[in-house]
């Protein structure tokens, strides 16, 4: 069970999940997030209409519910229950719900926090080993556009805008984080590049998610993402 550290030396770490309708694969991605190194997982059942919560909490998890859809309102449900002086973390990291990320990975993800006092570390798929159709074309594309956008207007190089990331907790709460929507990790990224955070990337690998992608699966959202992403960077300058 989550809330007791092997290792006493190991940083105060809590994982945010965001989750619409994912009671198929939520269990898979709590079981695989290492319990050596993780204090609490916080689902934030963001208005599912399935068992996602039932199933999320067997698993082990803390369950949250944010009635508002939307994957940034998901998000900033989790940081406000972490605000609690009583809950904050060391480190945060967030991860998505539907199984595509592998959690196991969750070391190497924050390694350079540790070792480095890193402030930010972006877990890029585009470094890692992809399984072929677990991006669409429209993912694969929109992320080099922005984050070529970002390197040209920011000076700062990312190669991927991808869920899986961790960041040191006072250090997002220094951000100030607003969106609600589909603009939530470019927004993460471009603040902490207007307020020069210390940030990295490591590679991490991808496979195709359980079930059909609310976003990428359907055009008006793989539309709507693009059009917020590219907001979200220009509205920074």
């Amino acid at each position: 069970m989550f809330g007791i550290l092997n290792t006493q030396d190991r940083p105060h770490i809590k994982v945010v999940i965001p989750a619409f309708n994912e009671e198929k694969s939520i269990a898979h991605v709590i079981k695989d997030i290492p319990e050596d190194w993780v204090v609490e997982v916080i689902v934030v059942n963001n208005a599912s209409t399935d068992n996602t919560t039932e199933v999320a909490e067997q698993a082990g998890a803390t369950v949250l519910t944010e009635p508002t859809p939307g994957y940034g309102n998901a998000c900033l449900k989790g940081i406000r229950y972490l605000q609690d002086i009583n809950r904050r973390p060391e480190i945060l990291v967030f991860l998505d719900g539907d199984y595509s990320d592998y959690p196991e990975q969750l070391p190497d993800l924050i390694k350079p926090i540790i070792e480095d006092d890193v402030d930010m570390v972006i877990g890029s798929r585009a470094r890692g080993n992809r399984e072929g159709g677990s991006m669409t074309f429209p993912q694969i594309f929109g992320n080099w556009l922005a984050t070529t956008l970002i390197r040209l207007f920011y000076k700062v190089k990312y190669t991927d805008l991808g869920p899986f990331r961790a960041i040191k907790f006072d250090k997002l709460i220094e951000l100030q984080m607003e969106d609600q929507t589909y603009g939530w990790t470019v927004e993460m990224q471009v603040k902490a590049a207007k307020h020069k955070f210390k940030t990295t990337e490591v590679p991490v690998n991808y496979k195709r998610r359980i079930g059909v992608s609310k976003v990428s699966g359907t055009v008006k959202g793989t539309f709507m993402a693009g059009y917020k992403i590219l907001y979200t960077i220009f509205k920074y300058l």
